[in-house]
Order: C-alpha cells, then structure tokens, then sequence
C-alpha cells in the first residue's frame, strides 16, 4: 500500500488508537497493568509499522531504546504510542497517540489520534480553526498546573482549562475549544512533535516560550517549553512570560 507520509501517520495513528482501545476494553487489566500494555501494543505496532513503510527513515519513540542514527538522518519519525497514560488508564478521553515525521529538525508531518474521541487531526488536512472567544481560554495540565501558565492567564484574564495529555491540549487549541497552550514543566520531542506539526498546518503559532522555533531530533531529547496559539495572541502571551521571568529574576525567585 503506496501512502504519502501524511496519509501514513495518520493511518498509523488512527489504528494505534483503535488498539489501545481494544486493550482497555478487554476487561482483564488492572489500572496499573493497563498503561504498560497498551503503551507497549501501541508501541510495538508503531515501531514495525514505520520501520516497514519507512525504513531509510530515523525513528525516535518514547517507548523504544534511543539509536544515535537517527541524529545522521533527514528524516526521522517522532512517535508517542500514548500521550497521557494516566488519562487512557482511567477512561477519559482527554490522552492522544502522536506520529510525526521531523525533515531536518521542522516538524514537517504530523497526526495526533484522539481515539476517546474517534477523532485523528492532521497536518496534510487543516481546517479552519474557531474564532476565539473575548475571553480568552488557556490550557494547563489538570494536575499540575504550571505557576508560570497561571500567572499569565491571571494577567491576560484568561479562563484557566484544566486538561490531560499535551497532544489533547494542543489539538483543544485547533479544534477551538480553548485558544492558548502555554506549557513551561518539561517534555520530550515526543511530547510535541506531532502536535507542534499539526498545529502549525492549521495557521496557529507555535514555539518556544522566548519565541524561538521548536526544533526536533536533537541528542538531547528534552524540551524545557511550548506555546501553541493562535497567532494574534502569540505577542501578547510572550510578552507576559518574559515579564514574569524578569519579575521573578528580579525578586530571587
């Protein structure tokens, strides 16, 4: 079966996450066994998938040991069988499965599967993203939210949105159901990839918290921040955050 790289992540993420659904639906797993096996199916098809259809191309998952190569290489998929284990464990819908494909660092391809909800959103298919509301809505983790986030909100007057997974988050900004992910905890190129190229696709902003591009398939594989928006409010949002960092620089926080 002949695809273009599109049609491929988004197939390959769309039938991940009818796996992992199939794995949650068997009944016979605990809560804490349940996010290992379906991180481990989710991972294994992924993994062969890619390596079959793709196989001059890199690959980096958050679930395989990590191979030096692929900082030779072009082209290197970027793949999270499940982002937001805890949310997947415990039903909801807010957790998502990431295929992406970074060309020379650019998150060039990506899907995100949003299998609770039996949605796929993808980079080679945008559509128009909702016009945001005069109260603006920001995203922070639902469990953790970053103090960084909720001083920004608070001098934006954003509602705060509390949510799972960071490919959830990002794709609530494209979908329209919120309009800021500002995100300063720490992920891995995983995390975002995906989400990052699709929000990119779809006309919204996308970078780093001082403004810079995300860049993918590094040595290290950590990402400090994210700010996924739309563009009217990208200044506005990086503007409080270097304010914030000042302020705290400043007072010895």
């Amino acid at each position: 079966m002949s695809m273009t790289d599109g049609e491929l992540a988004a197939h390959l993420a769309e039938v991940a996450g009818r796996l992992l659904i199939e794995v949650r639906a068997s009944g016979v797993l605990s809560l804490k066994s349940l996010g290992k096996a379906g991180d481990a199916t989710a991972n294994q098809f992924l993994v062969h998938a890619l390596r079959e259809q793709r196989p001059d191309d890199g690959l980096l998952s958050e679930e395989e040991k990590d191979n030096a190569e692929r900082l030779a290489m072009s082209r290197v998929w970027i793949v999270d069988p499940v982002d937001g284990t805890r949310e997947y464990g415990e039903e909801r819908t807010d957790w998502a499965v990431h295929v992406a494909l970074a060309v020379d660092g650019v998150p060039t391809v990506g899907a995100v599967a949003l299998p609770g909800l039996g949605l796929v959103l993808r980079s080679d298919r945008p559509v128009s993203v909702p016009t945001a509301p005069h109260k603006l809505r920001m995203l922070v983790s639902r469990t953790r939210p970053a103090a960084e986030a909720v001083a920004v909100a608070e001098a934006i007057g954003a509602e705060l949105i509390g949510m799972g997974s960071a490919g959830a988050k990002a794709m609530a900004v494209v979908r329209g159901d919120a309009d800021i992910y500002l995100h300063t905890g720490g992920q891995y190129e995983w995390d975002s990839c995906a989400p990052v190229a699709v929000a990119l696709a779809h006309g919204l902003h996308a970078s780093r918290i001082d403004g810079t591009p995300l860049v993918y398939n590094q040595r290290d594989t950590y990402m400090p921040d994210l700010l996924i928006c739309r563009k009217e409010h990208a200044d506005t949002v990086l503007a409080q955050v270097n304010a914030i960092g000042k302020a705290a620089i400043q007072s010895g926080a």
